[in-house]
């Protein structure tokens, strides 16, 4: 586990299938702590996690539950996503408390709507921080780059490009990524780049 910005703490999980890491994250905020679909931690660093202690678990997707229940047992946290994902992630077991609205802010977090690669899919965006925390919509693929998830695990992957052009209007500069390597400063050139690539 590390810090990767200010006040965000990141730990990661190799995907070997993938080729990359799959990464959970934990922002500590005054108004309570919250963790973002979290992988499975090691035991060292679920004990560093327990510590920190969280009050919310924001999923951004209905296949971002992966150790959801395990920090919710263990942190007494509620667990939000989105609605139109929340049959599906509690169909594969995962114990859902709250739905998540587009719009709605949740301590630092504005919730933005992604949808495409599934319907509920959201980011979150701690707009005073420009920076964006994105679950499958992007993916950090090769590193350094914004890359998608092959299109036959998306729903809709026309709608999914929609959602990215307007996604590419946020005024951000770091992409947390919860798959693959992270973009720490430039980030809207690489969405930028990435939309781009939708009209040749």
């Amino acid at each position: 586990m590390r810090e990767i910005v200010p006040d965000v703490v990141v730990w990661s999980r190799r995907s070997e299938r993938h080729g990359y890491d799959f990464n959970g994250h934990l922002i500590r905020h005054p108004d309570g702590n919250l963790c973002i679909d979290p992988v499975e931690p090691e035991d060292s660093v679920l004990d560093e996690i327990v510590a920190m202690g969280a009050t919310r678990i924001l999923l951004t997707n209905r296949n971002h539950t992966r150790a959801s229940n395990l920090l919710r047992a263990r942190l007494g946290a509620r667990t939000a996503i989105h609605a139109h994902d929340r049959d599906h992630a509690r169909g594969e077991g995962a114990e859902i408390d709250d739905a998540l609205e587009v719009g709605e802010r949740v301590g630092p977090l504005l919730v933005v709507g992604v949808s495409g690669k599934s319907p509920g899919e959201v980011a979150l965006f701690w707009e005073a921080r420009k920076l964006l925390f994105v679950g499958d919509a992007v993916i950090g693929n090769p590193p350094g780059r914004c890359g998608l998830l092959p299109e036959a695990v998306m729903d809709d992957p026309v709608q999914l490009r929609r959602s990215l052009e307007d996604l590419a209007a946020l005024d951000i500069e770091t992409l947390l990524m919860g798959d693959g390597v992270s973009i720490l400063s430039g980030a809207k050139g690489s969405l930028d780049a990435l939309v781009a690539s939708f009209r040749k």
